[in-house]
């Protein structure tokens, strides 16, 4: 059974939002300072926050910046992960994943199903790694982002989440360069 481990120490992590939006201000990005209030309520730190274009060359260009940082452990975009010709979000992931984690976007289309329903589907939610730097790309609603954190990415950012979680393994994230 899923539970956090009180005798276990809370670690906190560095993390980036990204809003990716051809329309959103730092005035009007909702789903972004959705992102900031829940991460700081957690605990976490905010690394950075950007508002990017729906452009893959820009978006991959912020990503490769943030994996390079060694201040970021950890990026969550929201927005652009649809099916319109300007949803670009999860291509430009794809060019910097290493490894993907398909679960994390099987689980928020599960989770978000019992909420939506069918239009679930329509969610190209995704999360990946790229040299030990943990990428999670949401659907640009508050809702989505409020599901995706307190059901999902809350929890395994935590290292006191048990049975496992993402936060113990970073410090293996990057042995295959040893």
């Amino acid at each position: 059974m899923a539970r956090i481990d009180e005798s276990k120490a809370f670690l906190a992590v560095n993390i980036a939002v990204m809003t990716v939006s051809d329309t959103r201000t730092e005035d009007n990005d909702k789903s972004g300072q959705t992102l900031v209030q829940r991460l700081g309520e957690a605990g976490h730190t905010l690394a950075d926050k950007v508002i990017v274009k729906d452009d893959v060359p820009a978006i991959v260009a912020v990503l490769r910046r943030w994996i390079a940082d060694p201040a970021v452990d950890v990026v969550i975009s929201t927005g652009g992960t649809g099916l319109t010709g300007r949803d670009v979000t999860p291509e430009a992931f794809q060019q910097v994943y290493e490894k993907e984690i398909i679960g994390f976007g099987e689980l928020f289309r599960q989770l978000s199903y019992a909420k939506i329903g069918t239009s679930t589907m329509q969610s190209r939610a995704t999360g990946g790694l790229a040299h030990g730097t943990y990428l999670f790309a949401l659907p640009g609603s508050p809702g989505a982002c409020r599901d995706g954190w307190d059901d999902i990415l809350r929890w395994q950012l935590d290292s006191r989440h048990r049975p496992c979680n993402l936060v113990e393994l970073m410090p293996r994230l990057m042995e295959h360069l040893k």
